[in-house]
């Protein structure tokens, strides 16, 4: 399909429409194919994109037509200005990361894999087969289906270190998504007005979470290695905080995963505290170098409030999480979801333990792993070749993203704009801070559609930048 005929043919079309009567007929699609040389394929996609823009609109059997747009006095919102008061958390919106790209663009914005890494096959069937279950039509119980919350347990309990006691399925709450779980564990185990301590930078969905929680972020410088122990106790000992959230394994978005010595370290200043560290295992499945073993597996005393989630190893539409605590911790959250959501669809929870539990997953995770590492290695030797100016400090052994430093003084709010105007989205890596950026920076992330365009989208980048010279 040639998209410049189609533009050629949109514009021409727009040109006519601009001074037809509202109601005018356009020319049959076949005219239309003779008038502009053009296939069928073409001239339609033509039409539709006019009809995106609301300029024309089709009748089934009778033809297309010019339709203006209908004229109406603004409407009048200013009452709510009073009625809402001044908003309890921040207004932010949500990142570039969530703005699904066209065909035409090179997507290394996006925080969620291409389809082309999912397990599409054992989804549908899943899917399918959850439909004709009793979960298609009963309500769940709020903790989540019993089945569901033993394999996340089972996970956990796997690589539970001797001498430790396991979880168990009474400790996993299932949720439909990690996002609300963070919403629900900030309101239930920090509370409104109280410190968070939390790595800088980190997830922008967490700052968000903490936002609409009313709860006060503190800051914690965080590089390739994690956090510095001795910078978290002194933070715990200023702020009076009693929870630090985290993430210690391929850390979003700087890719960061802490070793075995240094996530010993971390749990001991949490113990020695008395507080919880909440460890996000966001990127569980996605090891490429290393395999995850998360710091829930080394605490039975509850210490550790651990969530996994699903969505972006199995599907985005199947969002389904999990979280695992022990204590009166578990109930307060239980309490605050409950309250929130009820409980999780059951056809979404039993899809998804599906898929989890059948042997074509493994095998399918595996084959991931290895395009996630070519994928890697591409967008680096891409960076290296187009952008030298760019420095990646750490490169990451598992996750989906590069953290890129820009030169200082780069505009990044302009570089994104430019970018995008050239066809190329990435991400600002401002959202990522929940203070002052320490820095210039980009999140590329390398599991989007067509990486045999990621050289491309990097040259593109680079032009961008060079026009701030």
């Amino acid at each position: 399909m040639n998209n410049d005929s189609t533009g050629r043919i949109v514009a021409a079309l727009r040109s006519w429409i601009a001074t037809a009567p509202d109601g005018a007929q356009l020319p049959s699609s076949r005219e239309l194919v003779a008038r502009f040389n053009a296939g069928p394929v073409t001239v339609q996609k033509a039409l539709r994109q006019l009809g995106a823009l609301g300029l024309v609109e089709s009748r089934p059997g009778v033809g297309t037509f010019v339709r203006r747009p209908r004229t109406s006095k603004p409407q009048d919102f200013g009452w709510q200005t009073l009625a809402l008061r001044t908003p309890h958390g921040a207004l932010g919106l949500p990142p570039v990361s969530l703005h699904l790209p066209t065909p035409e663009t090179i997507g290394l914005h996006s925080g969620y894999p291409a389809v082309g890494l999912l397990p599409e096959r054992l989804v549908r069937t899943a899917l399918a087969r959850a439909a004709r279950t009793e979960a298609a039509l009963a309500w769940s119980p709020a903790e989540g289906l019993p089945e569901l919350r033993a394999w996340f347990a089972g996970e956990l309990a796997a690589v539970t270190a001797p001498g430790l006691t396991p979880p168990s399925a009474r400790d996993v709450l299932v949720l439909p998504g990690s996002q609300s779980g963070l919403s629900s564990i900030f309101r239930a185990l920090v509370g409104t007005g109280r410190p968070l301590l939390i790595e800088s930078p980190t997830y922008w969905g967490a700052l968000l979470a903490a936002a609409q929680a009313g709860v006060r972020l503190v800051p914690v410088a965080s590089g390739p290695d994690g956090p510095d122990p001795e910078d978290l106790e002194r933070a715990f000992q200023e702020s009076g905080a009693r929870a630090f959230y985290a993430q210690p394994h391929y850390a979003n978005p700087t890719g960061a995963q802490w070793d075995a010595g240094h996530a010993e370290a971390i749990l001991g200043v949490v113990r020695e505290q008395g507080a919880f560290l909440i460890e996000d295992d966001w990127a569980h499945d996605f090891g490429i170098e290393t395999r995850p073993r998360p710091l829930a597996a080394q605490d039975d005393a509850g210490h550790v409030v651990y969530i996994r989630s699903l969505t972006k190893s199995v599907s985005p539409s199947l969002r389904v999480a999990a979280l695992v605590a022990r204590g009166p911790a578990l109930q307060r959250i239980l309490a605050d979801r409950a309250a929130e959501t009820m409980y999780v669809s059951g056809v979404l929870q039993a899809a998804a333990l599906d898929v989890v539990t059948q042997p074509a997953f493994a095998r399918h995770l595996s084959g991931v792993r290895g395009q996630l590492a070519e994928r890697r290695d591409l967008l680096l030797a891409s960076l290296a070749e187009r952008l030298p100016e760019a420095y990646v400090e750490h490169v990451p052994r598992g996750g989906l993203n590069l953290w890129v430093r820009l030169p200082d003084g780069t505009d990044v709010p302009r570089l994104v704009r430019d970018a995008a105007v050239r066809g190329v989205l990435v991400a600002d890596g401002t959202g990522w801070f929940p203070a002052e950026p320490s820095g210039a920076y980009l999140r590329l992330n390398f599991s989007g559609p067509a990486p045999e365009r990621f050289p491309e989208g990097v040259g593109l980048l680079a032009e961008a930048l060079r026009d701030q010279a």
